[in-house]
This record gives structure tokens, C-alpha cells and sequence, in this order.
């Protein structure tokens, strides 16, 4: 009999949505005690995530034909692979303030043929730069304690899981479940199919990668036209999609691709062979042989450990506006990398492509405890909704204007007027 996906909302692919640097982050660490929280969103179907390929029999994320895990040379001289935060440090000081009407000075910095960096890219290096002092230590014991905290409140979810089957738990399903759990379940019911919008997620991820390994200087639309292509000559149902849609659909992704490839150009500092860039790097926890599987792929990682002193910066691409579960969604890789090393990364941080700014968050053991504890209730209560005789409840949020339960919910209807209404109220001006 073969393996069925559980805790996988579509059977195929699924897609992974303004702090000043120095200061500390404005979202509040996660009280382990209050996991549950109100963190209902949807995920980036309708935002800018990449989608991910979910194997149909097993339900594992894959490569598909999305972006390709980009490794460093291993044989890399340790006298060439300069400290990330080092050479960004650099970077950030050698780019001068400019008065209005002046004349720039140039700037030397590595990458896309770029010689002057922006405010905005100036805030992404100030952002990710740390002095050696500021880099923490971590216990190396740290990632035992994980993983067998991880086995002891997962255990209990072995029994529960009938025949040969598995969970699979990655940041959407979680980010669903502490939501609203009547759409957790109806989405996870709902067949998946392709649409511009979902589309226009891989193009863009697709033509980021390219950029990071461009001989000249990138133009977005040629990194789209240039990533659609790669795309279309795969076997997978996304090439299916792009060989048989519409000119009307194809042209809505390459718009929309355009300008999100745009405004990563340009609110993004061009990233160095030594800063270690990786997009899309796949992280996963097997527990139990496999019975239960914790995974994620990050947007773009930077940097490396060195030892058990945290460096390496993980970060995650957003288009609209900030919600709480962004914050968990990154704990989470977090999670899922200091159990994979021993050394969990030094920051997250989200970006907002439409603003240009970062939510950064310095990682803890309090943010990791936090991470582990909202893991394990997550995949709790999704075994036994999965499989036990309990009751969905339902949460509305701005989740509900996606919601395939709309039509009937009169919770999600009462929550939308609610929400047009104060739109409506701050548009009004006062003043008249």
C-alpha cells in the first residue's frame, strides 16, 4: 500500500506574503505558553512565495521546477571565503551619504556590474552586518535538546497515524492551523491548480536565482522572459501550464514576475560569491524513520557557522504587508536548522519587496523554544484532526477573503464588513 500525504494542503505544489537596523525587532518573541495564536493569513498564493513541488504519493517537498539549491565549492580556501559580516560591514561603510543635487561619489561593491548602492540597499547591508562580539554563542549540546524535545511531544502522534502513513509539516499547514481550522481542512480537500498568480511566484524566484549568477548587468524582464523559458521545458504540471495557458495569463506572469524581479533589484544589494548566498536551500528533520517530517525551504540564506557561533542570516521574500505569522514561519527554518547543524542562524528577517523594508529578529533560545513549542501543538492538533474525532474551530481573519467556505460562513462575512468598514473610515478625510 502506498504512502498517503497528510498535512500537505495541495497534493502537488504549495506555496511558501519596519524595523530600523540596530534597533530591536517589533515583533515580541512567541510565549511558548501561548502558542496558539492569532496568526490566520494566507499564504503566498496571493503574495510573492515560490511554489514548491510536493511529491503526490509522499508528499515531500522537491526541487520540481522551481529554483535549484545553489551550493558553494566545497574546497573553498577558508583565506578567500571572507566573513560575511566583515566584508558587508565594508560594503556598508564605503557607501557615503549624498546630498540632495550632488553628485555621487562611486562606490565599489561586487556584483550585477553595480557601482552605487541606494539608501535602501545601504539599510540591507547595515541590516545584516554584525561586529564578531555581537555574533552568539550556542551551546553545542543545543541540537540534542531540540530533537529530543521535538521526539517527546511528538511521540504520542505515532499511534495515532493508521498503517504505513506519514506527516509531513512545513510552514503553510502550521501557519493554517493555528488559523482558521475549518479552511485548513477545506483547502487541504480542494484540488490545486495552476493560476497566474500562483505561477508568477516560481517565475519570480526562478529569474532571482538567475540574477545571483548573471555575467552582466541583470535586466528584470530578460531574467522573467529568461526564467519562463527554463520553466516551460520542464516535465512537471507547471510546464504544462506555461505551454498550454493562454497569451493573456502567460503575459499577466510576466508582468507581475517583472515587477516583483524589479524591486528586488533594486531595494536588494548585489550579493557576493563570499557572503555564501544559497536560494531556496532545503532544510528537513526526519523523526520516528520517517513517520514524521518537519520541512522548508528558505528563500535565501547568507553566510555559514563557524562552529557553535551563530552567522548565518535567513530570509524569507514578501510582497504585502507585514502578519504575525511571517515572524513563525522563519522561526520555524530556524528550528529546522540549528536540529540540522547544532548551530542555529544569528537573524531572520523578512522583507517586504512593495515597501523595501525588513522586519529583522535576532535568534534565541527563547525563539527557539518558541518555534519547537508552536511545532509541536501544530502538528498535534493536525494529526487529530486528521485523524481523531475531534471538532475544527473555526477562527476568522483576513484569511477569510480566500476562504473556499466564505459563501456560507457568516463569521468570515461579518469579519469582512468589519474590515471594509475601518478601510473605509481612514480613507475619510477629516478634515473637510
Amino acid at each position: 500500500m502506498g504512502v498517503r500525504t497528510i498535512g500537505v494542503v495541495e497534493p502537488e505544489p504549495w506555496t511558501d506574503a519596519s524595523a530600523v537596523p540596530g534597533e530591536p525587532s517589533p515583533v515580541a518573541p512567541t510565549p511558548a505558553a501561548d502558542v496558539v495564536a492569532d496568526t490566520h493569513v494566507v499564504d503566498d498564493a496571493g503574495e510573492a512565495g515560490a511554489v514548491q513541488v510536493v511529491d503526490a504519493r509522499t508528499g515531500e517537498i522537491g526541487p520540481g521546477a522551481v529554483l535549484l539549491l545553489l551550493d558553494g565549492p566545497e574546497d573553498l580556501d577558508e583565506d578567500v571565503d571572507e566573513e560575511l559580516d566583515a566584508d558587508i560591514d565594508e560594503d556598508a561603510a564605503a557607501a557615503p551619504h549624498v546630498e540632495p543635487h550632488e553628485e555621487p561619489p562611486p562606490v565599489a561593491s561586487a556584483g550585477f556590474g553595480q557601482t552605487l548602492l541606494n539608501p535602501a540597499q545601504q539599510e540591507v547591508l547595515a541590516l545584516l552586518g554584525a561586529k564578531a562580539s555581537e555574533r552568539p554563542e550556542f551551546d553545542a549540546e543545543l541540537r540534542h535538546h531540540l530533537r529530543g524535545a521535538l521526539e517527546d511531544g511528538l511521540a504520542p502522534l505515532v499511534e495515532l497515524l493508521p498503517g504505513d502513513e506519514q506527516l509531513f509539516v512545513s510552514k503553510y499547514p502550521l501557519s493554517q492551523i493555528h488559523g482558521c481550522e475549518d479552511k485548513f481542512l477545506a483547502d487541504r480537500a480542494a484540488p490545486f491548480a495552476w493560476n497566474p498568480s500562483i505561477v508568477r511566484g516560481s517565475v519570480s524566484h526562478k529569474a532571482v536565482e538567475l540574477s545571483l549568477h548573471w555575467d552582466t548587468d541583470p535586466v528584470p524582464l530578460e531574467l522573467v522572459d529568461e526564467a519562463v523559458a527554463r520553466l516551460t521545458e520542464g516535465s512537471g504540471s507547471l510546464a504544462d501550464w506555461l505551454q498550454t495557458s493562454a497569451a493573456v495569463d502567460r503575459a499577466e506572469v510576466r508582468a507581475q514576475a517583472n515587477e516583483r524581479v524589479s524591486k528586488f533589484l533594486e531595494c536588494f544589494p548585489p550579493l557576493k560569491p563570499s557572503w555564501r548566498p544559497v536560494t531556496e536551500s532545503a532544510v528537513k528533520v526526519e523523526l520516528f524513520d520517517r513517520r514524521i517530517v518537519l520541512q522548508g525551504r528558505v528563500d535565501l540564506t547568507l553566510g555559514h557557522a563557524r562552529g557553535t557561533t551563530a552567522n548565518k542570516v535567513l530570509i524569507d521574500f514578501k510582497s504585502g504587508g507585514f502578519a504575525p505569522a511571517h515572524v513563525d514561519d522563519l522561526r520555524f527554518y530556524a528550528l529546522l536548522e540549528a536540529v540540522r547543524i547544532g548551530t542555529p542562524p544569528r537573524m531572520l528577517a523578512t522583507y517586504y519587496l512593495d515597501t523595501g523594508r525588513p522586519f529583522p529578529e535576532a535568534v534565541t533560545e527563547g525563539v527557539l523554544d518558541a518555534a519547537l513549542h508552536r511545532t509541536i501543538d501544530g502538528a498535534t492538533r493536525m494529526a487529530h484532526l486528521l485523524h481523531g474525532d475531534v471538532a475544527p474551530v473555526r477562527r476568522s481573519g483576513s484569511s477569510c477573503r480566500w476562504c473556499p467556505l466564505l459563501a456560507t460562513c457568516a463569521d468570515g462575512q461579518a469579519w469582512i464588513r468589519r474590515a471594509d468598514d475601518l478601510d473605509d473610515v481612514s480613507d475619510l478625510d477629516l478634515d473637510d
